[in-house]
């Protein structure tokens, strides 16, 4: 066929250094820029035969996320605007690690386990990410489109959550949106602008934002957005990508981990600020009281403020829908017990990784999903959708049931349901806030974080470590859940829980206490209990005071 011959042909000018394993994770491929021209290309082949085998548009986004400057990566989008499935993600990396001569064989593998009809259209959209090696990277990927005679759209630089919503709007034939960077600044700031406009006496301080763009992607579309917004926010952007370097000491990884603000951003006392990761997926918000101690508000404070607001627009408009919030294990128990006793909205949980939590979500009426990393956004099912609609259009509907209505359409409207949006998140928070009248440390004081402690145990093979109930106990090794019971029984509100980590030899330990010092001889004496039971490695964890 003279198709492969184009195939092989063009291979040769994206070749595979002998001898290189990668494996498709929760994020795609990501590495050393270097390594992945051969990727991107072969991603570029599978994305249009995925195309051909669901007679819809697939996107692929080039990007690394929050990880440095020097690496990037890709990822998948299948027609609904969410991960590719698990069985493609095998061939994904049955693709990409296919020595140069076994590539054809592996694809002509891919099309016969999958039944695929070459002579089918196949259309791939294709974005990509600031790093400097984005550009000659998704050329590789428009290389691998076109040696199957794939058609391409190259939206150049977009955030990766933009790159979802355009597949959806595309597949959707247009119901869920224009499938045009304007389209999603358009649908996103007039939903924005109908909820804050009756909002009384809002002043400047109140419309106003700090954001840090982490020097990546999130903040050239900020600046390209802020035209659409009316002046009805208005934010002083930082780390814009003009003279800092990608990531570098900023961006959401880098607030949630070190517990303190980017550098490059002027914070006043109580002013609201937040940060965008890399590629503009993720968000977390923090300000500094007057004390100069720095608040984070994290994605559990986010989903909590977020199915707050939702749950009481719901008891208002009257309507009979079933909202939920899902966590995974590293959510705060404060988090969780406000939900469940206070506000009484179901909380389920599962296993880490985005693609469980926004599967688990799509079981309600309403699922609202935060990783505590800040990436998340709220499903809406199809009834619910209906039924919001229907009572916003209703003329015999009474002023209180039809405002919450609308402010729920607007709601729907503004948030983007394929992935975690730090764009929108962060629109809908604002929007939240001025709604509800609240200041940043209002939001902050809904419930206090009990004090924790993440910690990481060094094994000669992770694999030892089975979990269940959404990884919060250990099956196996023999013994070790048993010695993790009888030590948080030692410390007031404590729990704590261990699991292998997803990519490297290590055991990640989380423990929550009453106070810090508990939460860390809780974190230390399970570190201590997991190299005991687990084959730790080197030296035996020590104490942390």
């Amino acid at each position: 066929m003279a198709q492969f011959q184009d195939v092989s042909q063009k291979s040769t000018l994206h070749p595979k250094p002998t001898g290189l394993v990668l494996q498709y994770g929760t994020a795609g491929f990501r590495t050393n820029a270097k390594q992945l021209d051969h990727i991107m290309y072969r991603m570029g082949l599978l994305a249009t035969l995925r195309s051909k085998k669901t007679k819809a548009t697939i996107g692929v986004m080039v990007t690394a996320s929050h990880n440095p400057e020097e690496d990037n990566g890709v990822k998948l989008i299948d027609p609904m605007g969410e991960m590719v499935t698990p069985a493609w993600e095998g061939y994904a990396t049955q693709l990409a690690n296919a020595e140069q001569e076994d590539l054809l064989t592996a694809l002509k593998d891919i099309i016969e386990r999958e039944a695929i009809n070459m002579n089918q259209e196949a259309n791939v959209f294709v974005g990509k990410d600031t790093r400097s090696s984005s550009a000659r990277l998704s050329q590789a990927v428009l290389d691998g489109v076109s040696a199957l005679g794939g058609h391409s759209k190259d939206y150049g630089l977009v955030t990766t959550p933009q790159l979802h919503y355009m597949v959806c709007c595309q597949n959707t034939q247009g119901r869920y949106g224009e499938a045009t960077v304007e389209g999603y600044y358009r649908k996103l700031s007039q939903a924005f602008i109908q909820l804050t406009k009756n909002v009384p006496n809002r002043t400047d301080d109140q419309k106003h934002l700090s954001v840090d763009g982490a020097n990546g992607i999130g903040a050239l579309k900020v600046r390209e957005m802020e035209g659409h917004l009316k002046r009805e926010l208005q934010i002083s952007l930082f780390n814009d990508g003009t003279s800092g370097k990608l990531n570098h000491q900023c961006g959401a990884d880098h607030v949630k981990v070190q517990q303190k603000a980017p550098t490059g951003i002027e914070m006043n006392t109580g002013e609201r600020c937040c940060s965008f990761d890399g590629d503009a997926d993720r968000i977390v918000y923090y300000y500094s009281d007057s004390a100069g101690q720095f608040h984070l508000l994290d994605g559990d404070k986010i989903a909590t403020l977020i199915s707050t607001f939702l749950k009481e627009l719901l008891t208002q408009a009257g309507l009979d829908l079933k909202i939920a919030v899902v966590q995974t294990a590293y959510a705060n128990g404060s988090s969780t017990h406000y939900l469940e006793d206070t506000m009484k909205v179901i909380v389920t949980c599962t296993k880490t990784g985005v693609k469980h939590l926004h599967h688990a979500a799509q079981e309600f009426d309403i699922g609202v999903y935060f990783e505590a990393n800040g990436h998340g956004t709220v499903l809406f099912s199809k009834t619910a959708e209906q039924k919001i609609q229907q009572l916003a259009k209703d003329p015999n509907s009474n002023d209180e049931r039809k405002r919450s209505a609308l402010l729920l359409q607007n709601t729907v409207n503004l948030i983007n349901q394929t992935v975690g949006d730090a764009i929108s998140d962060m629109l809908l928070i604002e929007a939240i806030l001025a709604i509800k009248g609240m200041t940043v440390q209002q939001w902050d004081t809904i419930y206090t974080d009990l004090p924790n402690r993440q910690l990481k145990v060094k094994v000669s093979d992770r694999r030892v470590i089975d979990t269940t109930d959404a990884e919060r106990r250990a099956v196996s090794p023999a013994g070790l859940q048993e010695a993790i019971d009888s030590l948080v029984k030692k410390f007031r509100q404590a729990r704590s829980f261990v699991r292998p980590s997803g990519t490297e030899d290590v055991v990640r330990v989380y423990s929550e206490a009453e106070t810090q010092e508990s939460a860390d001889d809780l974190a230390h004496e399970v570190s201590l209990a997991v190299y005991r039971l687990a084959g730790g490695v080197g030296d035996e964890p020590k104490p942390l005071h």
